[in-house]
């Protein structure tokens, strides 16, 4: 199955919101076209546009059949839209992926329960001939690190946080947008099941074994090296937050896998307290100074590398009160900050252009020679 040419049908019932159904909100902001409606009773007759702020006239629908019935081009795919902190599917969403593989739609998921194990959701894909693309279903064969990531001929940034579920993805995505735009040869390198969904390729570290999690990103590098070439940037989608109990250790995996040569910053203004619906609210949330010495001092033993940028999430303040809390960013740390979906990559663009030198430029066509 071609990911990059589906058309989603997206399931998220009871669950579409920014927050709570992650993979289908970045399914619409990246490729709305391809998008055909998402199901969710509870807010049926809505657009997404209307729920997200973002999407336009996406119709939200209450059942597979009103999706199925959509004017317009038909769905190729259903795709889950949720990547709940379980990561399972719910069990009455079972007979709704069945109804879709008997309909002919390939079914995509990124949860931790592969869609492939489940024997009535595969029985039905078997009789129907439609594909089954677990996002999150690892390599068999990955390795321990070696460190090989310190070789490569290529400007690694990492995006780090300060929590889980605070922008990573969607910064790297913005500022890979940015430097394309400035003239930079820089890939993408996806960690998660939503990057895998939107680029069409990389590791879902988090599904990794974890004496295997280092050599997973250690391979993201090396393989989006050659993909950019000599002198290139990558920008590794980061997960995690070295203080989150649950998510700690694929963040550090992470760090020591990639090596990075810099790290940009992500934070979410308006938390305190890392997100995890009361589950650890007794965790404060690092101020950037602490954030930012934390990572550092992490890679300090395998390759000293710095963060260079700040990259804020400030969606849920008003615009006066989120360009204040950009300049407060840039005032506590002396490093360039911005919302990059609010207000733009720019600032993150050029710290990363003058750190990574001239290589990282597109090489301009020779010249055209007299005849």
């Amino acid at each position: 199955m071609d990911l990059s040419r589906a058309r989603y049908l997206i399931l998220a019932e009871g669950s579409f919101s920014l927050h709570g159904a992650k993979t289908a909100s970045s399914a619409i902001r990246y490729f709305p076209e391809r998008v055909t409606a998402v199901i969710d009773s509870t807010q049926a007759g809505r657009t997404v546009g209307e729920v997200l702020g973002f999407g336009g006239e996406i119709p939200i629908v209450a059942s597979l059949e009103d999706g199925l019935a959509v004017t317009g081009d038909r769905p190729t795919a259903l795709l889950i839209g949720v990547a709940p902190r379980s990561g399972r599917l719910p069990a009455d969403w079972i007979p709704v992926v069945v109804r879709a593989a008997e309909a002919g739609l390939d079914l995509v998921s990124g949860l931790h329960d592969f869609l492939a194990d489940i024997p009535a959701i595969r029985a039905a894909a078997e009789r129907s001939g439609v594909a089954i693309v677990d996002l999150r279903r690892p390599p068999t064969d990955l390795p321990v690190s070696t460190a090989r990531a310190r070789e490569v001929d290529a400007f690694t940034v990492l995006t780090v946080g300060t929590d889980c579920n605070i922008g990573k993805m969607t910064a790297a995505l913005e500022i890979r947008r940015g430097l394309e735009q400035a003239g930079a040869r820089v890939v993408f390198a996806p960690t998660g099941q939503t990057g895998i969904l939107i680029e069409g390729w990389g590791i879902a570290v988090d599904a990794v074994v974890s004496d295997f999690v280092a050599g997973a990103a250690e391979r993201l590098v090396l393989e989006g090296a050659k993909r950019v070439g000599p002198g290139g940037i990558v920008l590794v989608e980061g997960q995690g937050s070295l203080i989150h109990p649950g998510y700690s250790g694929v963040t550090l995996g992470l760090l020591h896998g990639t090596l990075p040569r810099a790290m940009i910053l992500c934070h979410d203004a308006t938390r305190t307290r890392i997100r995890s619906d009361g589950v650890y609210d007794f965790v404060r949330m690092s101020t950037l100074t602490e954030a930012i010495r934390m990572n550092e001092a992490m890679l300090e033993p395998l390759r000293p590398a710095r963060v260079i940028g700040i990259a804020l999430k400030t969606a849920e303040l008003p615009e006066a009160e989120a360009r204040r809390a950009v300049q407060r960013a840039a005032e506590e740390t002396g490093l360039p900050a911005t919302d990059p979906v609010r207000f733009g990559p720019e600032p993150l663009v050029r710290a990363i252009l003058e750190a990574a030198g001239p290589a990282a430029m597109v090489r301009p066509a020779p010249a055209a020679q007299p005849a």
